[in-house]
């Protein structure tokens, strides 16, 4: 399928997607939209190339920003499963793709090595660009650790081992863009190009908010393990301060939530519907409790409370930027994120301008689109 809008041609860009990016409405797609959008404000001309599974939808928001969309429809062929390459790989791959980038002659920009099958398929003289959302053996392997499921955690740890090879492939790329420190220090191991671009979020301010909200939250896809996992540390962790409330939200996972807090009157659950019921929910909390079990650089949740919310107290696997980090409150253990809570609900938050000033250096859409427009180059045959 393809959907066009006109606008003037100017510094063309490829970009294909590992999914639809509108709504942008879980982190990595969050990342791909905003970034879009920076680069198109900042003059790029964007041929949007994406691989969807049910978003068979193109945004009016998504065409105001693109030249171009196509969409492929992602191959969940079962077979795949014994490729020599990952799943998540080889499901996003259509010979169409070949020949829709060669409509236009410029860089090709991936996000995310789930888009770079193609490369397995054919050479490119195209320069070649990656957006690095995780270090995927990192990812499965811990996926593959917090899953109860028995046979998604089998999934899950046959991908890592695949993902261990496949990452090799950072090497055919001109620069690789990593979205955390940490991640780029791993990515430094494969290749020399490699540069750490802050997640794209969209905020451009930072919420002015009175000194004191009214309870603790956490939000999340409950669809996931470490999510699920979060959760349920967090509920016993508040089944042990009764006197202070906590709101957990999410689209999913009310029927398990609900079932563990039956006794636990300081704890509530909300259906999450939309983003701006979510911005409501950040307005009104004191502090936002985040924690993950499994290391993957700057969560770009903790990115939009600290825009849009008061206090957060994460665990460091949430956070490794430390411009960003010194604006959180740390807490690994159970015992340490009751003490910080307790100290935290009680304390008026004052540090806005402090945090609108130091984000306008460290998290900044436009100049962060800056940073990638440096290396994009059009000198090829």
């Amino acid at each position: 399928m393809l959907f066009l809008s006109v606008t003037m041609q100017n510094k063309p860009i490829h970009i294909i997607s590992f999914e639809n990016p509108f709504p942008p409405d879980f982190g990595g797609v969050i990342d791909v939209f905003y970034k879009v959008k920076a680069l198109h404000n900042i003059g790029f001309t964007i041929y949007l190339h994406c691989f969807y599974e049910n978003r068979s939808e193109v945004s009016a928001e998504l065409k105001a920003i693109t030249e171009a969309v196509y969409l492929y429809k992602k191959n969940k062929n079962p077979f795949f499963l014994f490729s020599d390459f990952p799943f998540p790989v080889v499901c996003r791959f259509r010979p169409e793709l070949l020949a829709n980038l060669s409509k236009v002659k410029a860089p090709i920009f991936f996000e995310g090595l789930h888009t770079t099958m193609m490369l397995r398929k054919t050479k490119l003289p195209n320069p070649k660009f990656l957006r690095l959302h995780n270090i995927e053996s990192n990812f499965y392997a811990g996926m593959s650790r917090n899953e109860s499921n028995y046979l998604k955690k089998i999934a899950y740890y046959f991908a890592s081992k695949k993902y261990i090879n496949y990452e090799k492939t950072l090497s055919d790329f001109d620069q690789v863009f990593t979205l955390s420190l940490y991640e780029n220090e791993l990515a430094k191991k494969i290749t020399d190009h490699v540069t750490y671009v802050p997640v794209f979020h969209g905020n451009e301010q930072v919420s002015q908010l009175s000194e004191f909200g009214d309870f603790a939250f956490y939000h999340g896809d409950l669809r996931l393990a470490d999510n699920k996992n979060a959760a349920k540390f967090l509920i016993d962790v508040f089944a042990e301060i009764p006197d202070y409330r906590l709101v957990i939200a999410s689209s999913n996972g009310r029927k398990m939530i609900e079932k563990r807090i039956e006794k636990l009157p300081n704890i509530q659950f909300v259906v999450l519907q939309n983003d701006d019921q979510l911005d409501e929910l950040f307005a009104k909390a004191h502090l936002n409790v985040m924690l993950s079990f499994q290391q993957s650089g700057t969560k770009l949740k903790v990115i939009n409370a600290l825009f849009k919310s008061r206090f957060c107290l994460v665990n460091t696997n949430m956070v490794d930027d430390p411009e960003i980090l010194k604006f959180c409150q740390i807490a690994e253990t159970k015992a340490e994120f009751i003490a910080k809570i307790k100290e935290l609900k009680d304390q008026s938050y004052l540090e806005a301008k402090k945090r609108e000033d130091a984000f306008n250096s460290v998290l900044n859409d436009a100049k962060n689109a800056r940073k990638i427009e440096k290396f994009i180059r059009y000198d090829f045959e």
